[in-house]
C-alpha cells in the first residue's frame, strides 16, 4: 500500500466510524470495570479505600491513564470530525425531520449532544474526585486517601446527586446506541441478530445508569458529614 493510499485510508469516514466503535468498546469495558470497583463502596470504607489505594499506588497507573486518555481523545476527535463532515456534506437544514426507519432513534440523533455532555461531566468529575479534597485515614494499618469519606461528603449535596444521576441517564442514552452502532461499523449487522444486540445494548445502558446512580443515592442517604 502506497503512502498516499495509506493516508487516504485513515481519512475515510468508514475508518473513523470503525475507530470510534473500537475506542467506544474499550471505554465501555472501562465503565464496566469502574462500576464493579465502585460497588465496593457498599461493603465498607476499609475495602473501598484499600481498593482505591492499590489502584492508585500501582506504578503502571500513569501508563494506563495515558492509554485511556488517548483512546478517549481518539473517540472524541473522530466524533467531531464525522459530525463536521456530515454537516458539510448536507449543510441545508431540513424543514422536517423524517425517520429513516432503519434504526433512527432519539439516542442515535443526539449522540453528539450526549457525547458533549459526557465530556463536560468527565472534566467536572475528575476535578471533584481525582483532584478534589484529600482526606487521609488509616486502614489496615496503612495511611491512605479516604475516598469513601469524600464520596459520602460530596453526595450530601442533593444538587450533586441530581446532576450525577441526570448525567448517568445521558450516558445510558449514549451507550444504548453506541453499542449497537459498534456492531454495525465492524460489519456485524445481520438482521437475525440486530434485534438481540439492541436488547443487550439497552440492558447494558440501564445497568450502567442504575448502577452508578445507586452509589450517589446511597451516599446521600448516609448522613453524618
Amino acid at each position: 500500500m502506497s503512502k498516499d493510499c495509506c493516508s487516504s485510508f485513515w481519512k475515510t469516514s468508514i475508518t473513523k466510524k470503525v475507530l470510534m466503535s473500537i475506542t467506544g468498546f474499550i471505554l465501555c469495558l472501562f465503565i464496566l470495570g469502574h462500576l464493579i470497583g465502585n460497588s465496593l463502596m457498599f461493603i465498607g470504607a476499609d475495602i473501598f479505600n484499600n481498593y482505591g489505594h492499590k489502584l492508585m499506588s500501582n506504578p503502571f497507573i500513569y501508563v494506563i491513564e495515558a492509554i485511556l486518555g488517548i483512546i478517549f481523545l481518539t473517540h472524541v476527535y473522530n466524533a467531531i470530525k464525522l459530525t463536521i463532515e456530515n454537516y458539510v456534506a448536507r449543510p441545508e437544514k431540513y424543514y422536517m425531520k423524517v425517520r429513516s426507519g432503519r434504526g433512527a432513534t432519539f439516542a442515535s440523533s443526539t449522540m453528539i449532544y450526549t457525547g458533549s455532555a459526557i465530556l463536560i461531566f468527565l472534566i467536572i468529575h475528575l476535578i471533584n474526585f481525582k483532584f478534589g479534597p484529600v482526606y487521609i485515614g488509616t486502614f489496615d494499618g496503612t495511611q491512605m486517601r479516604d475516598l469513601h469519606k469524600l464520596m459520602l461528603e460530596f453526595y450530601q449535596n442533593k444538587l450533586n446527586v441530581i446532576f450525577y444521576v441526570g448525567l448517568m441517564i445521558v450516558l445510558a442514552i449514549h451507550i444504548s446506541h453506541g453499542v449497537w452502532s459498534l456492531c454495525q461499523s465492524v460489519g456485524f449487522n445481520f438482521d437475525p441478530y440486530m434485534k438481540y444486540i439492541k436488547i443487550k445494548a439497552k440492558f447494558f445502558a440501564v445497568l450502567v445508569a442504575v448502577g452508578f446512580s445507586s452509589y450517589a443515592i446511597w451516599a446521600s442517604l448516609q448522613g453524618g458529614f
